[in-house]
């Protein structure tokens, strides 16, 4: 669940799978918060229209991530894609007034624009692919930030389902709309993506990973 509070942030204590959302924080506000909480956390946060969420992801959300994290790189491993995993890096946008800690985000038509240990990707580069896994809560609410950022393509991860969110580019509508194949990965449909994924339930990340392969090498 998601609450809203007033409690001082080194106060907070998440338990797994929960989280919180203070309202009324400015941007330099978050800025702060984000330094106070460190990069040696668990937590994801998120930054819009002066609220800040705070999550605690707990093992299902994780395992969820994780496997669809695995089964992104062994497509493009197999598919002859570059690839680059900057797992849940903090996306602030001064110039948006937004920022967002997805919980996967890869680099794969820009990964040489991306590459690099330590280096700064700029800013206004969005990732080619976002992960957001709803287990306790509303992952989609995130959408208007990564609609904002223009990240082409979220994998959103929703009581037990996985659907594909591809960015409107029409110049008539803004927002994402659900999408049956991959814009990262051109013939990877949804349906494929959800029938790997429920191998995991009774396999584990390496049967699916196997299952990946062997569709691709089938496939190509």
């Amino acid at each position: 669940m998601t609450a809203a509070i007033a409690t001082p942030i080194h106060q907070i204590e998440l338990m797994p799978g929960s989280a919180i959302r203070i309202a009324d924080v400015t941007w330099e506000s978050y800025l702060a918060l984000l330094h106070q909480l460190g990069d040696d956390r668990s937590t994801r946060v998120a930054y819009e229209n002066g609220a800040l969420e705070i999550r605690m992801p707990g093992q299902p959300h994780e395992s969820a991530n994780r496997v669809l994290a695995a089964i992104a790189l062994t497509l493009a491993e197999e598919l002859g894609f570059e690839f680059n995993d900057l797992g849940s890096m903090t996306m602030n946008r001064p110039d948006l007034v937004k920022g967002v800690e997805p919980d996967s985000c890869f680099y794969i038509q820009n990964a040489q624009a991306g590459q690099g240990l330590g280096d700064v990707v700029g800013i206004d580069l969005p990732p080619d692919l976002v992960l957001e896994v709803d287990i306790a809560n509303r992952s989609d609410s995130k959408l208007s930030i990564y609609t904002a950022m223009r990240v082409p393509e979220v994998w959103l991860y929703q009581a037990g389902v996985l659907t594909i969110k591809r960015l409107l580019e029409d110049g008539y509508t803004d927002g994402y709309t659900d999408s049956a194949t991959s814009l990262a990965f051109p013939g990877i449909t949804v349906e494929q993506l959800n029938q790997w994924l429920d191998l995991r339930r009774t396999g584990t990340d390496l049967t699916v990973v196997r299952a990946v392969r062997q569709f691709c090498r089938t496939f190509s």
